[in-house]
């Protein structure tokens, strides 16, 4: 993978994930997912971004250079992971929506549960890096070099199958188009609109 594909604000980056393969590697074995689903952050110049009231320790790795890890917890239950883009200085991530597991099945299923369907090992964030392994351990890993975590080229998704719309589960700035996804595709997350969310004008 190219750092210059990711040197890009979040929104550009975004779509441009599709297709491609995040794989993480630890003492159990090793999982790869081709990314399905996306979600885009601006940093400072936006409400839902963690980083929109500026640099804390826990948003540091935001503010870094491209092509590394920002791995935060969830409501203290879930992991999630982010792809840093953008300009080293300004906050810029990519959240990773959903996947298609393409190597170690069974090892995302033995995280997952048996009896968690094929299409949803990896779908919604959270089962996204539980079923890759990912833990707050992978915050800052350097996914272009690895070794741990590594983003690779996959196979682009084709600009005929890749959909925007509003972001999902946030309160603010929610009906931004950030959200980026393949048509069709049952790995895909369910869209839902926060409850703390106000629906958008004219709506």
């Amino acid at each position: 993978m190219n750092v210059d594909l990711l040197a890009h604000p979040a929104e550009e980056v975004a779509p441009k994930l599709l297709g491609r393969v995040l794989t993480c590697r630890t003492s159990e074995g090793t999982v790869s997912i081709a990314i399905t689903e996306t979600e885009a952050y601006s940093g400072t110049a936006d409400p839902a971004s963690h980083a929109y009231r500026g640099r804390t320790p826990r948003n540091e790795v935001m503010f870094g250079p491209a092509g590394h890890l920002y791995v935060y917890r969830s409501h203290g239950l879930h992991w999630c992971a982010n792809v840093v883009t953008g300009t080293d200085g300004i906050a810029s991530a990519v959240l990773i929506r959903a996947g298609r597991v393409v190597e170690g099945e069974e090892l995302a299923r033995e995280r997952r549960g048996e009896r968690v369907e094929n299409a949803r090992l990896a779908r919604g964030p959270g089962n996204f890096c539980q079923a890759l392994g990912i833990t707050g351990e992978h915050n800052g890993a350097d996914l272009l070099k690895g070794p741990s975590v590594v983003l690779s080229e996959g196979e682009p998704a084709s600009a005929a199958l890749i959909q925007a719309g509003p972001r999902v589960g946030v309160s603010k700035a929610h009906d931004w188009l950030h959200r980026f996804y393949l048509a069709g595709d049952p790995t895909v997350s369910a869209y839902r609109l926060s409850p703390r969310a106000r629906p958008a004008r004219g709506a």
